[in-house]
C-alpha cells in the first residue's frame, strides 16, 4: 500500500479539541498537544479542560478556532446523548485569550429563532469559518427538526458567537442524512470544499462550490480511506507546506484515521506507524498554535 510521507511542520506546534465518549462525564472538553501534527499527547491527564455548566451540561464536536479579534473560540453541540439522538437543540460556545481560562459560556438555542426552528430535534457538530464578505464568522451544522427528521446542513452568521442571524440552508440530500460538515478552501482553485459524513456507507465525501454560502455542487465524491465506518471529520494544514491532514474518528474501533492530500481531492492514508493519539478521541478539531502557547498549555496542565 501506498503512504503519504509525513511533512515536516515549518512553524509552531498544535492544540486538538474532543471529547471522549457517550456517558455525561465523558461529554466533556479535552486537549491534546502535538508537535508535528501527526503525533499528539493528551493533557491534563486525558482529564477534562472544560467542564460545562449551562445548557444540557454536556457538550459534544467541539471545534475550536482563531478569531479576527486575537482570541480562540470554541463551538460545540450543546447534547446530553443519554437523553436520546434526537434531544439536542442548540450550540454551545466559550472564549479565551490564551486557551488556557475559557469564559463566556453561552448558549445559542436554535428554537428561539421560531417557525420550524422552534420544533429543533438537532444541532449537531457545529464549525466556523471567517466570511470575508460579511465580515462575520459562518457558523455551520446539522440541523433537524419535527417537519423533517432527516439532518441536514444550515448556516448563519456571527460577530461575537453569542448571537446568530437566523438560520439558512446550506446543503441538503433530500432523504439522506447530511451530518458533520466541514469546510476548506482552496486557493488553488478558488473553491470551498465541503466534506461531510456520507451516511450511505458510513464514509466521507465532499462537494464544492465558488461561494462559501453555496450553492454546493450535488456531486458527492467520497473520499475516506478508512475500512471501517468514520464520521466527524477535520482537515488541517501542516503549516508552511502545502500538505492537508484528515483526520476522522473511526468509531467502531475507538480510534482516529489520518490521511493527507495537497489537492482537497487526492487522499493518500497516513502510515499508523507514523501517527499516534495516547488518548481515544471521539469527534474534535485541530488548530494550530504557537510555540509559546504550546510550552504554557504544557506548563499549566501537565501531560
Amino acid at each position: 500500500m501506498d503512504y503519504a510521507k509525513p511533512a515536516k511542520s515549518q512553524s509552531g506546534k498544535y492544540l486538538f479539541a474532543y471529547f471522549v465518549g457517550n456517558e455525561p462525564e465523558q461529554e466533556r472538553i479535552h486537549f491534546a498537544v502535538s508537535e508535528d501534527g501527526y503525533n499528539f499527547e493528551a493533557l491534563n491527564n486525558n482529564q477534562p479542560v472544560i467542564i460545562q455548566t449551562k445548557g444540557k451540561q454536556c457538550v459534544r464536536d467541539p471545534y475550536i478556532v482563531k478569531g479576527q479579534d486575537g482570541f480562540y473560540y470554541i463551538i460545540g453541540t450543546d447534547m446530553k446523548c443519554i437523553e436520546g439522538w434526537t434531544s439536542n437543540h442548540a450550540l454551545v460556545t466559550w472564549k479565551s485569550k490564551d486557551l488556557i481560562e475559557w469564559t463566556d459560556e453561552t448558549i445559542i438555542d436554535i428554537r428561539d429563532f421560531g417557525g420550524d426552528f422552534a420544533t429543533t430535534t438537532r444541532a449537531w457538530a457545529p464549525q466556523a469559518i471567517w466570511n470575508e464578505k460579511e465580515q462575520m464568522y459562518m457558523v455551520y451544522w446539522a440541523h433537524s427538526d419535527l417537519k423533517n427528521d432527516v439532518a441536514q446542513m444550515y448556516y448563519a452568521h456571527t460577530a461575537d458567537f453569542k448571537t446568530m442571524t437566523e438560520p439558512k440552508l446550506l446543503y441538503e440530500r433530500p432523504g439522506i442524512q447530511t451530518i458533520d460538515g466541514d469546510i476548506a478552501y482552496n486557493k488553488n482553485n478558488g473553491k470551498y470544499y465541503l466534506y461531510f459524513k456520507h451516511d450511505e456507507d458510513q464514509t466521507i465525501a465532499y462537494v464544492t462550490s465558488e461561494k462559501i454560502t453555496g450553492p454546493y455542487e450535488d456531486k458527492p465524491v467520497v473520499v475516506s480511506l478508512a475500512k471501517t465506518g468514520v464520521e466527524g471529520s477535520e482537515i488541517y494544514n501542516i503549516t508552511g507546506t502545502d500538505q492537508w491532514v484528515m483526520v476522522m474518528d473511526e468509531y467502531s474501533t475507538d480510534r482516529f484515521f489520518m490521511q493527507q492530500t495537497n489537492d482537497f481531492e487526492n487522499f493518500l492514508p497516513v502510515n499508523p506507524d507514523d501517527y499516534s493519539m495516547n488518548f481515544n478521541p471521539r469527534h474534535g478539531a485541530i488548530t494550530p498554535i504557537s510555540d509559546k502557547q504550546y510550552e504554557a498549555l504544557i506548563k499549566h496542565f501537565g501531560k
